[in-house]
């Protein structure tokens, strides 16, 4: 019995296509819902035209009350009967009560070698430090945000001349190779960490 997947995204949904198109032939998973808390988000489409069932809640009508937004945006997914939930470029910081419901059955992707860089603006904070290398890592979600088990890594090194852009775009590929991989691990009852070189 294939364990069934909900991905949550904000933007594009680089990473939801890389999980989705990684859930075939004998992986242990499969996608069954993609949402956006942006209902333009251009992922949405994406997810679409793979034939998988999409949905959103705009977050924007609840003016800052998380806990109605969440409750919508729960309704929602517990339709859908997930065992794991991937966040994949899903710009909103989640309340502890929500997280808890999924805790042991969550996952993100984090542009930064965590535990360096919670939060935002990770590759320019890695430059300004002066760090040689950077990366991504996929980890389970806490109540903490950014701070759940690392399940997998890859590090990439900083060069000179380096921009927060271009650093960003070496390290996207990386995280469409790790994440995948990790879920497959995960959707097996494997946490053992990833690493990639």
């Amino acid at each position: 019995m294939s364990k069934r997947v909900a991905i949550l995204l904000s933007g594009g949904g680089s990473n939801m296509v890389a999980l989705c198109q990684s859930m075939t032939g004998d992986h242990p998973a499969r996608p069954v819902l993609v949402m956006s808390n942006d209902p333009a988000a251009g992922g949405l489409q994406k997810a679409a035209d793979m034939g998988i069932a999409t949905d959103a809640v705009d977050h924007r009508p609840f003016k800052g009350d998380r806990e109605a937004f969440e409750a919508a945006l729960m309704e929602k997914l517990l339709a859908a009967k997930p065992d794991i939930l991937c966040l994949a470029g899903f710009m909103r910081v989640l309340t502890p009560s929500f997280v808890r419901h999924w805790e042991g059955r969550a996952l993100n992707i984090h542009p930064s070698l965590l535990p360096k860089y919670k939060g935002l603006n990770t590759h320019a904070r890695a430059l300004e430090a002066g760090d040689t290398e950077a990366g991504c890592t996929v980890h389970e979600v806490t109540a903490e945000l950014d701070g759940g088990p690392i399940l997998g890594q890859v590090r990439v090194p900083i060069l000179t001349g380096d921009t927060p852009e271009t650093l960003a775009a070496r390290i996207l590929p990386l995280e469409h190779q790790l994440y995948p991989q990790v879920l497959r691990r995960y959707a097996d009852g494997d946490r053992a960490p990833v690493v990639l070189r």
